[in-house]
C-alpha cells in the first residue's frame, strides 16, 4: 500500500464544540467544513491532520453510527510543563490525569475533549532502566 495521507477521523455528537476545541486549543486549522463533517489541519513542518464526522451521518455505515468511545491521542510536545499551564491552569481544562513523569519514559497529562476523547500531551524523557533497554532504534 502506497499512502499518500493518514489521519484519525472522530466521529463525535458535537461537530462545532469539537472544532472550536481542536482550533482553540490545539492549534488546528480548519481547511473544510460542513454542518456534518469538518477537516482540520495543523500547520507545519510536519502538518498533522484530523476530522470531525457527526456520528449520525449516513457516509458511515448505520451499525457504526455511534459517538467515539475509548480513544486516546498523544499528542507530543516539546514543554508539557508550559501545555499543563496554558491548558489546564489558565484554560481551565479538566485534568483526567495529573501532570506526572512515567518509568517507561514519559512526562505527560490527560485532558478530554468535548466528546471524552483522551488527548494525552506528552513530553518524552529518560525511562528508567527497566524500560531502557525495551525501546528500539
Amino acid at each position: 500500500m502506497q499512502l499518500t495521507s493518514f489521519y484519525p477521523v472522530v466521529c463525535t455528537a458535537r461537530i462545532q464544540e469539537s472544532r472550536d476545541f481542536y482550533t482553540g486549543l490545539l492549534g488546528f486549522e480548519t481547511t473544510f467544513e460542513a454542518d456534518w463533517y469538518v477537516s482540520l489541519r495543523r500547520p507545519g513542518p510536519p502538518a498533522y491532520e484530523l476530522a470531525l464526522l457527526d456520528h449520525t451521518h449516513p457516509t458511515l455505515p448505520a451499525p457504526y453510527r455511534t459517538p467515539v468511545a475509548g480513544l486516546l491521542l498523544n499528542f507530543e510536545v516539546e514543554d508539557v510543563d508550559a501545555e499543563w499551564d496554558r491548558l489546564v491552569l489558565r484554560a481551565g481544562l479538566k485534568p483526567e490525569l495529573e501532570i506526572r513523569s512515567e518509568d517507561f519514559g514519559q512526562r505527560h497529562f490527560i485532558v478530554a475533549d468535548p466528546d471524552g476523547v483522551l488527548i494525552d500531551v506528552i513530553t518524552p524523557i529518560a525511562p528508567a532502566a527497566e524500560y531502557a533497554g525495551r525501546y528500539v532504534g
